[in-house]
């Protein structure tokens, strides 16, 4: 049975709430719907960072001390927001929507502790927007010894699937962090984080120009990057774990630049995001032949341009250039998870995110 769901996904980018819908059954997806956006204002973005900086010490999922409460209602306002404006825009009715996928925002990730945190309050929300929501899509399989991310490979591996297209093909997702999806054929789906994405990039552009992000990666490409550091960066032992593996935001806050020019800053940073990403091959069965990159980290010029000059004969294209909506691809993402999680399909696999055996999850909201 088709299904019509809404996607909602709020990145550790912390830009705004992405809204999209699709019809799907949870295996394939039969069309896609229209899109939209919700920007974080300053306020309320300024809020984000403060919960992240005090979910450090969260002792457990539910505990919302302090600005982690008012983060919480924050951004369950605005994901109620996003969907009111996008019903409106599309001149819809909430029971035209099956179901809604609600990820939240995390603020904690630390699956070694069994611990990982996303920030929403779903019954709030299915209240609000009068349509069942499904959530917590992570706990089950952190409960279970899996890393809990990522979780958009099943998504991934439908869309390759449409292209007909000779593999290995990874898909590359460029949010706060980046991951990986290496699809071979039917049976193989590995998947994991490789490393910074934007995240390192926006807080430096916003600690040095005032600035959210390096807009197409203009600022990157005045500037020269500091191979060094970067070969230095990546000695850390992230980088040489094989899949599945997967990281929080803020796990290379710790790496300083030092005092250098802006431009070769965010030259180095956007570099470093990119050998990260290309330090994942020799993990990986086969060397890929394609590479589809998607994510904000999609629109950065200068951090295609570096990935290609790091894959060697590989392509590398931007998921636009296919017709897939790259801003839209997490959330509609999490609209296809919310189908699968309604007809128990797993979610995740042990080739994802470590969990022992095939996952399904996600909880249940009803308005």
């Amino acid at each position: 049975m088709m299904l019509t769901a809404l996607g909602l996904m709020s990145g550790t980018s912390l830009d705004g709430v992405d809204v999209a819908l699709i019809e799907t059954d949870g295996k394939q997806v039969k069309a896609f719907g229209p899109s939209g956006y919700r920007a974080y204002s300053p306020a309320e973005r300024n809020l984000l960072r403060q919960a992240l900086s005090e979910a450090v010490h969260l002792p457990r999922r539910d505990a919302r001390p302090g600005v982690l409460a008012e983060a919480e209602r924050a951004v369950t306002l605005a994901h109620a927001e996003a969907v009111a404006a996008f019903i409106a825009q599309n001149r819809m009715k909430p029971e035209d929507i099956d179901i809604v996928g609600f990820h939240g925002q995390t603020v904690l990730h630390r699956p070694e502790k069994r611990l990982t945190v996303q920030i929403g309050d779903a019954p709030a929300l299915a209240r609000a927007i009068h349509i069942p929501v499904m959530h917590d899509f992570r706990a089950a399989d952190v409960e279970a010894g899996g890393q809990g991310a990522p979780f958009v490979p099943v998504y991934h591996r439908a869309l390759v699937h449409s292209l007909e297209r000779e593999g290995p093909i990874v898909v590359v997702n460029i949010g706060g962090v980046s991951n990986i999806t290496y699809i071979d054929g039917n049976d193989t789906l590995i998947a994991c984080d490789t490393g910074p994405g934007n995240a390192l990039l926006d807080d430096f552009m916003y600690r040095t120009m005032n600035q959210a992000f390096d807009a197409e990666g203009k600022f990157a490409a005045l500037g020269k990057a500091d191979e060094a550091w970067i070969a230095r960066g990546l000695e850390l032992p992230f980088f040489a774990a094989p899949p599945p593996k997967s990281l929080d935001r803020n796990d290379f806050a710790a790496l300083k630049l030092g005092d250098v020019p802006p431009a070769d800053g965010a030259a180095t940073l956007t570099a470093f995001t990119a050998a990260a990403i290309a330090r994942i091959i020799s993990l990986l069965p086969r060397r890929p032949r394609s590479w589809i990159v998607c994510g904000g980290g999609a629109r950065n010029l200068t951090m295609l341009r570096m990935l290609r000059e790091r894959v060697g004969s590989a392509t590398v294209e931007a998921a636009e250039t296919l017709g897939w909506a790259s801003d839209a691809i997490e959330a509609q993402a999490f609209g296809f998870l919310a189908a699968r999680g309604l007809k128990g399909l797993p979610l995740s696999y042990p080739a994802t995110t470590g969990v022992p055996m095939p996952m399904t999850g996600g909880v249940m909201a009803r308005p």
